[in-house]
């Protein structure tokens, strides 16, 4: 069978999360299945670690897609034509996004909407193509792929698509997220950190991230605490950062707080490994894969209490409420303070990271793929 996917969003050193997910999936799918044909098709120049095999063709199908009005032309002018020329069995939306003017069957990834609950974290013209167009990518879905129980529920809530097309495939934790040796986490932390111990958090710099909650809960605790904590964040700036940088610069301990914009992928395990602990405190979350990356990498973890993240965190996490910076700094200094809670978060983060893998959910999508194939 002829499989034509939108991997616009392969891009090197810019895998966050539904880049992530496209690269653990399909490099297995394309491994998993040499006897069909893989298109994988880029609005600009690919690196060739994202072609996975010699059943992949690249196909470069401009323009580059970095505004609404060329996401429209792109999936609704020019993707049809390609899928017609390929003569396509099934096209493959990773991102979500889908072609209405094509009659060739479609399987959508929606990860979450967000956009629905919190249009004004978006420019105005992305949350008016989000809101008008994913509800339709979502009835127009012959197979639609989410995250987390979470976010099924509130696809289905949200635009009423039948339920029984919609499949869960967790996030996975790639490998070689694990704990590092006592010799490794000396020596990040004096290349990162100046020696000493951080909190880090793993993300893009976006409104809904409360990144601004964040930094006020680190300057309660250092305020009560008087520690030498530090805290990293790990992350590209996006819309939005204004206030962010407003409440960086009234900060009392900014001069604890290091940005390290995005990172390679080797270095960011080991920034993650070498933490303390994780500080993941989002407003909306369609799964929150560096709360699983950090507990593979025997790191604790402090995470919000909200949408999808008490399933990403099991019993494994400490939770808090997003809104409360005095909740969040609180436990923060019961985490510095005691290696018994430390050690008992380790524990059991190791092994419910355990239970999410990208060849689990590599599997889940496949099947999804796998059930259009079979109903042509």
């Amino acid at each position: 069978m002829r499989i034509v996917v939108n991997t616009r969003l392969l891009q090197k050193n810019k895998l966050e999360g539904i880049g992530r997910f496209s690269y653990e999936t399909l490099s297995r799918i394309v491994q998993d299945h040499p006897e069909h044909e893989f298109f994988f098709v880029f609005d600009r120049p690919y690196d060739e670690k994202f072609i996975f095999g010699e059943n992949v063709t690249p196909i470069v199908l401009s323009p580059p897609t970095r505004h609404p009005l060329l996401w429209y032309y792109w999936f609704e002018w020019r993707i049809p034509g390609l899928l017609k020329k390929l003569k396509a069995d099934v096209f493959v939306s990773p991102d979500g996004y889908l072609s209405l003017r094509s009659k060739v069957k479609q399987v959508a990834v929606i990860h979450d909407i967000n956009f629905v609950h919190r249009p004004k974290d978006l420019p105005w013209s992305s949350r008016v193509y989000y809101n008008y167009f994913f509800p339709r990518f979502a009835h127009k879905a012959d197979e639609l792929v989410t995250v987390s129980e979470f976010s099924a529920g509130d696809i289905y809530q949200s635009f009423k698509v039948d339920p029984g097309k919609i499949e869960v495939a967790h996030n996975g934790v790639n490998k070689s997220f694990v704990p590092l040796t006592e010799d490794q986490v000396i020596e990040v932390r004096k290349k990162y950190s100046t020696g000493k111990p951080y909190f880090v958090f793993v993300g893009a710099l976006h409104p809904r991230k409360n990144i601004e909650g964040l930094l006020r809960a680190f300057d309660l605790f250092k305020d009560k605490s008087g520690s030498d904590m530090k805290l990293i964040i790990v992350g590209g700036k996006m819309f939005g950062n204004r206030r962010m940088e407003q409440i960086y610069k009234q900060m009392r301990s900014k001069e604890d707080v290091i940005f390290t914009g995005r990172v390679p992928s080797v270095e960011l395990r080991r920034i993650v490994g070498g933490a303390l602990a994780m500080t993941f405190i989002p407003f909306f979350e369609g799964f929150g894969i560096p709360v699983i990356e950090a507990m593979a990498s025997g790191v604790p973890v402090i995470c919000s209490d909200t949408t999808s993240l008490p399933e990403a965190g099991g019993d494994a996490a400490l939770f808090v409420n997003p809104e409360d910076a005095e909740q969040v700094s609180d436990e923060m200094s019961n985490i510095v303070r005691s290696e018994d809670l430390r050690k008992d978060l380790i524990n059991k983060g190791l092994v419910h990271a355990s239970k999410f893998t990208w060849r689990n959910t590599a599997e889940r999508l496949w099947k999804c793929i796998e059930i259009v194939l079979k109903n042509m």
